[in-house]
Parts: structure tokens; sequence; C-alpha cells
């Protein structure tokens, strides 16, 4: 339901009058003429409520969801299965509003769904510290980097061309924005080079930066990466930075384990949906060597002058409202409806629930993979392990054609690679054994279809 609070040309006066101010014009007096605009937005006329309706029904019959194509699209976000818990607990008052909680004696709802998300997040990385999230993934990311130039100052960031490309992106903005130099180290055998790797980081170096499983699908040897940075407890090596994919630590050994000092990650996947992109929420979790550095959140446990047990926020003069100047982050209201939602799904899996769906998705990616490299014309793009996204090459065909045919049928294959040649493929609990033997029957039938397509075209 949406809830309209009307303003009159009476109640407008009134405000005006309260502040001192003629007209509203006069409230944009300080923005520079050249900056402002001096004609009526270009918009259509109105319309009647039942027809604005209608309009949008129209523009949303457009819209293809995971519930009428069966979809293995992936390449960061993905389509599980959101349980009916998550919806009712986001949508309880105490939850709700996701506005910072700065008064804990009225927000000691949220506080302690941030102290019970960051707990999750420390147990699920294997990393002491947590905060209680940021925006997304390609900005956590991001802001770690920055992170690691806060420690060490240093001008130059190594990254792998394995990571995500909007979180290189990403990163490239922020780090013109730092005066940081970007050094991305590419890939052999689908895995980042190991020698390029560790002939790229030098003295200069202020962080290295990686994900697992990487874009392509591929398991990284993230304790040798790592390891290539120098030593763990070592004050000048530089920050150990990955971007994780939060499902599949339920079979890999977690960062903290490895060597990294910094984990990142997309949320989406802990109970998000995917409501056109997002919004979701990123996870950000560190050593204490880090803790005053983190951006965004992190809420404490504490008692009451009573003694009773309570939650307030901690470390607060990393933020913006404390010491803006000075602040290392400068996130205001994050995203903790969506951070609620990813602690009610773990909590909902459990351990063994989370280790079950990670074998789960490793045995239908694994028959995937192999019922899809069968077909005429498709190959790996690498032979290395994966647990539940794995990108094969298209011999001979325009892959975009080829998606956009399969995509007539009811199946959406996967992601394309246009520059790969190739099809990134993503497996989640959602897609069954019967729906991936239909995405082999489709994609070898349209494969075959766009081959005879252009052997009659090279004829003519």
């Amino acid at each position: 339901m949406t809830v309209y609070t009307a303003a009159t040309d009476a109640d407008r006066d009134a405000m005006l009058a309260a502040i001192g101010v003629a007209d509203v014009e006069e409230l944009f007096a300080a923005i520079p003429a050249g900056l402002r605009l001096d004609r009526a937005l270009d918009l259509p006329a109105g319309m009647a409520e039942q027809d604005v309706y209608a309009h949008l029904r129209e523009l949303a019959s457009r819209n293809v969801s995971c519930e009428d194509e069966v979809s293995f699209l992936g390449g960061g976000m993905y389509d599980h299965y959101v349980p009916a818990v998550i919806d009712m607990l986001m949508s309880r008052s105490e939850y709700l509003t996701p506005y910072t909680p700065y008064q804990p004696e009225v927000s000691q709802g949220n506080l302690q769904v941030m102290f019970e998300y960051q707990t999750a997040i420390c147990e699920l990385t294997g990393l002491p510290v947590s905060n209680a999230s940021v925006y997304e993934g390609p900005s956590a990311l991001a802001s770690a980097a920055y992170l690691a130039k806060l420690a060490n100052g240093r001008g130059r960031y190594v990254i792998s061309a394995g990571v995500h490309p909007h979180a290189r992106e990403t990163l490239r903005t922020y780090a013109h924005g730092f005066g940081v130099e970007v050094v991305e180290v590419g890939l052999r055998d689908g895995v980042t080079d190991p020698d390029a790797w560790a002939a790229a980081i030098d003295g200069e170096t202020s962080a290295v930066l990686l994900q697992q499983p990487n874009f392509y699908g591929a398991v990284e040897d993230v304790a040798a990466l790592a390891a290539a940075a120098g030593e763990s407890d070592a004050e000048d090596r530089p920050v150990v930075i990955a971007s994780y994919d939060p499902i599949a630590l339920g079979l890999l050994a977690p960062p903290g384990a490895c060597g990294v000092d910094v984990c990142v990650g997309e949320g989406q996947p802990l109970g998000n949906r995917l409501d056109f992109g997002g919004p979701s929420f990123g996870f950000f979790a560190a050593t204490e060597a880090h803790m005053r550095r983190m951006p965004g959140r992190i809420a404490g446990e504490t008692v009451d002058m009573d003694g009773k047990r309570g939650f307030v926020l901690t470390l607060q003069t990393r933020e913006q409202h404390i010491r803006r100047e000075k602040a290392t982050s400068n996130i205001c209201t994050a995203q903790a409806l969506n951070a609620l939602g990813g602690v009610v799904y773990l909590s909902w899996l459990g351990r063994q629930g989370l280790v079950e769906l990670g074998e789960l998705l490793l045995q239908r990616t694994h028959y995937a993979r192999e019922a899809l490299c069968a077909l005429d014309g498709v190959e790996p793009l690498h032979e290395q392990v994966v647990v539940r996204e794995f990108a094969v090459r298209l011999v001979g065909v325009d892959v975009e054609a080829v998606v956009e045919r399969c995509a007539e049928e009811g199946v959406n294959p996967g992601l394309a690679l246009p520059d790969e040649r190739a099809l990134l493929v993503a497996i989640t609990e959602q897609r069954s054994r019967t729906d991936i033997d239909r995405l082999v029957e489709v994609l070898g039938r349209v494969l075959a279809a766009e081959r005879e397509a252009a052997s009659v075209e090279v004829g003519a």
C-alpha cells in the first residue's frame, strides 16, 4: 500500500513563513544560476490513477522473471529460493526501518539484528570482525581497497582479472579519486596466473585483490595467492582482499584460514530476491588490525544500568556523523534490512544446511558441465574445479544470438561473454536435473540451427 502525504499551497506558505523565506526559489538562491533548471521539467501530462495502473501493468508485462523461464543466469546474482520466514521477519515493525540507530534505547531490534548478522558473517568467513553491511559487493571491494590505502598509504593496487568486471570497474573509479594505480593480472588456465601475480606485487603495492570462486567459476588457490603478498603477520605486506561467494563458503576453506585480511562479497544469494538487480547488501569482514578503518556500522553488546543485555553502535569515530573530515566511512543508512534477510536465511539453513546446499550445487553443476560439454560445438573454457558456476565456449557461433534464440524457447542459458565466445552458466537449487536436461536439449538444437544458418549464409 502506498501512502501519500499531501501539501496544499497554504501548507507550503506556512512552512516558508516559519523559516523566514519568501518563496521556494529563495531556498535555492545559493545554488549558482548555471546549475539550476530555469524551465519546467519535460514530462508528459498527468494521467488518471486507473490509467497509470494500466500503463504500469503494460510495462511490467514486458519483463521476464525466473518464474517465467528456466534461468541459468548468474554472474553475481542468483535465483535461490527465499523462504517465507524472511518476508515475515523483515516486515516486523522493530526491523522495518533501516534508519540509523543512533538512539539505542529505541533501536534495540535493529541493533540486535546487526549484532547477530555480524556474528554470522564472522562465523562464515573465519574472520574476527564484521560490519553491519554496506551497499553491495562491488562497492564493498572498492571500500576495502580504500581501507588498505588508509592503512599503508601506498599507491598501487594489484587485482586479478578473475574478479567480477563490475567490481574491477568500480575499483578503478574509486582508485582514480584516491590517486592510486590499478594493475590487472591475467588468468592462466582459468585461474589467476601465479607467476604474473607474484611479479606484479612490489613495495609500492597497497592491496592485492582476488575473487573466490572467480568470475568464470574457477576455484582459486587463495592461500597461495595470499602467501605471494608476504608473511601474514608482516606489517609491510599489502592488504590481501578477497571477494567470496557466500554460498560457496559452505564447502570452501574460509578466508580467515587462507591468509586473507579483508573478505567482502555480494550478499544477494543470502535470502535476497532478484528484484531488478537489487537492492541487496555487501558483507565486509576483516582482521582486528583493520577494525578501526572498516566502513559501515559495527554493533556491540553491552549491559544497561540495570545489568540487562543490550546493544549499541560502537567505534563510531569511523563514521561521518562523528568527525566528518576524518571519517573512514561515508556510509550513512546502509542496507540493514537486506542484511536482516541474510542472517535469517543463514539461520534458516543452519551450519549443516549450508554444507548440504553447497554439496547439492556441486553435484548438479558437475552434471550440467559434463552434459553441456558433450554437445557438438561446446567445450569448457577451463578445466578448473567449479562449485556452482562454470563457463563453456560455444565454437563458431554468435553467443548473444544463441542466448536470444534459447530465450525464445523459454530457457535463459546463462550470461553471454562475447569476448571469450563463451557462456557463463549458473546452477542453484531451483534448477532441477530436469531443468538441466532441458537446457542441454534446447542449447543443442539452437547451436545446430545457428551453424546451419551460418553455413547457408557462407554458401550464398
